[in-house]
C-alpha cells in the first residue's frame, strides 16, 4: 500500500506539472511565434467565439473526454484534473504577462516555453494518475481501429492544426520547433522526475515514447 508521504509527492508533481503546462503554453502564445497543435486549435476556436483561450482549452478537453466512452476509455484523477488545471494556469500566466514586440522577448518566450512544457510533462506523466483527454483519445483510437499510435496522433494533429490555422491559430516557427524537441525533452525530465515505487524505492519512469504525451494539455 503506498505512504502518505509517496502519495503526497505524486500529487504534488501532479498539480505543478499540470499549472507548468498551462503556463508554458501561455509563453508561447506570448511569444506570438506558433503554438503546440492543440494550442493552434484552441487559440483558433478563440477568436472564433470571443473566449479565453483557457476556457477553450477546458471545453475541448471536456468534448474530448465525452470521446472516451464509446472508445471504453477509463479516466483517472490526473485526466480529469487535466481538463481544468490547465486551462485555468494558461489564462492566469495570460493575464499576467505584459505584451512585447522585441524579437529577443519573443524568442526568449518561445524557448522558455517549450523547456518548461517538456519539464511539465515529466512531472505530471511520471505521477501516474492517468492520461490526459487528447492522449486517452490517442490510445483509444489505436485499441478500436487497431492502427499505429503513430499513425493515430499523425492524423489527430494534422487535423487540429489545419482547423486551428484556418479558424485564426498561430502556425509559426515556435510550432515546428516544439515538434522536434519536446520528444527529447519530456524523455530527460520523465527520467528526472520519475517516482521512486512505494515498495522498493527503485524509480519507474514511463514507458514508450513521450511524444505520446499531453497535450497541449
Amino acid at each position: 500500500m503506498p505512504s502518505r508521504g509517496h502519495l503526497t509527492r505524486r500529487l504534488v508533481q501532479l498539480y505543478a506539472g499540470l499549472a507548468l503546462y498551462g503556463a508554458s503554453s501561455a509563453l508561447l502564445v506570448e511569444s506570438g511565434l506558433g503554438l503546440e497543435p492543440w494550442n493552434v486549435l484552441h487559440q483558433g476556436l478563440a477568436e472564433l467565439t470571443g473566449l479565453t483561450i483557457g476556457v477553450v482549452s477546458i471545453v475541448v478537453g471536456a468534448a474530448v473526454l465525452l470521446l472516451w466512452i464509446p472508445l471504453r476509455q477509463r479516466p483517472g484523477l490526473g485526466t480529469v484534473s487535466n481538463v481544468f488545471v490547465v486551462g485555468l494556469a494558461m489564462d492566469g500566466t495570460l493575464a499576467l504577462l505584459p505584451e512585447s514586440h522585441q524579437p529577443a522577448v519573443r524568442g526568449a518566450l518561445l524557448v522558455a516555453g517549450i523547456v518548461l512544457n517538456g519539464a511539465a510533462t515529466g512531472l505530471y506523466i511520471s505521477a501516474a494518475f492517468g492520461p490526459g483527454p487528447r492522449d486517452g483519445l490517442m490510445t483509444g483510437l489505436h485499441r478500436r481501429t487497431g492502427r499505429s499510435i503513430r499513425l493515430m496522433r499523425t492524423a489527430i494533429e494534422v487535423a487540429v492544426v489545419v482547423t486551428g490555422f484556418l479558424l485564426g491559430g498561430t502556425i509559426g516557427v515556435g510550432t515546428l520547433l516544439y515538434a522536434v524537441s519536446i520528444g527529447p525533452l519530456a524523455q530527460v525530465f520523465l527520467r528526472v522526475f520519475a517516482v521512486p515505487t512505494a515498495s522498493d524505492g527503485s524509480t519507474v519512469v514511463a514507458g514508450g515514447s513521450p511524444r505520446g504525451a499531453i497535450l497541449r494539455p
